[in-house]
């Protein structure tokens, strides 16, 4: 049997459970999952390996408006993926409309590549209303394959996997087969960090924060972590910080929790706050922060 292997890019607009089906997908939780839009930034590969196929899935920010730089950038992630794609798994759910961000939606019905499009979330509807979200995806995308999923229950991720497999070329494979992601160790540290914020805090402190791991010594018994939170404003800097260091500290402590199961190992993690102005508009930082090349 000759060897399979590809990019299945995952595209789709916030909120409709991409980085869940990412992490279910490839068995780890290597994209961080929050209820609110924006929280995948980056693109993120994960590797699944056997003798006979290496799947290379690739999470990328949900597709939306840039409002600034640091979005201009997160979609330059998106339109990569358009074109590197060997497979394209475009979700969608059963709250979405058919005719949101058409731009994509046209650039999905001119692909040259196999479109499998899942309709997620199904568990929050009923045969009925599955139906005919069904029809509509298909009047839309026509050569798609379309098939409902519950990324969350892990429902229908068998036959998913099954499609993809069917539909990679043949191909040696693009990583080592022991190879799981293409981040380093320490881009996890700070998501890790990163994904705590964006569950405890409302309003615009998620979207004007990012983590820098300013040290990461990994030694035989505990992986000694120091972190920067960059803020865009001294008011934020104090809601962060809250009473007594309370707030932070409890950012610290859930966030090394999930380091020490990650890692599988003690953690030692120290964490400061510092203001960064305008990080988000300004080429020189969002280069720094793994946005721009």
């Amino acid at each position: 049997m000759a060897h399979k292997a590809g990019f299945v890019n995952i595209l789709g607009n916030p909120n409709v459970g991409k980085s869940t089906l990412m992490n279910a997908m490839v068995g780890e939780k290597l994209s961080i999952i929050t209820s609110k839009s924006q929280t995948t930034r980056h693109r993120i590969l994960g590797i699944v390996n056997s003798e006979d196929y290496q799947v290379v899935y690739s999470d990328t920010p949900g597709i939306l408006r840039p409002a600034y730089k640091l979005q201009e950038s997160m979609m330059r992630f998106v339109e990569e993926a358009f074109e590197d794609a060997d497979l394209i798994l475009y979700i969608t759910d059963v709250v979405e409309k058919t005719d949101k961000h058409g731009k994509y939606i046209e650039k999905l019905q001119a692909s040259p590549v196999p479109v499998l499009l899942l309709i997620n979330k199904i568990d929050l509807t009923n045969q009925e209303g599955l139906e005919k979200l069904v029809a509509e995806w298909h009047e839309k995308l026509p050569l798609a394959e379309i098939i409902p999923v519950s990324a969350k229950n892990n429902f229908h991720l068998k036959e998913v996997f099954e499609h993809i497999i069917k539909l990679l070329p043949e191909s040696p494979p693009f990583y080592p087969k022991d190879t799981l992601t293409d981040k380093p160790e320490k881009f996890f540290v700070s998501e890790a960090i990163r994904e705590k914020i964006f569950i405890h805090y409302k309003k615009e402190i998620p979207y004007s924060v990012e983590v820098e791991i300013e040290s990461f010594n990994n030694e035989p018994d505990i992986l000694r972590l120091r972190a920067l939170i960059y803020v865009m404003r001294d008011s934020q800097k104090g809601i962060l910080i809250g009473n007594k260091g309370h707030a932070l500290k409890r950012i610290g402590s859930e966030a090394r929790k999930d380091l020490e199961k990650f890692f599988n190992k003690k953690i030692f993690l120290e964490m400061y706050v510092k203001v960064n102005k305008d990080w988000r508009e300004k080429d020189q930082q969002l280069k720094k922060f793994g946005y721009k090349r």
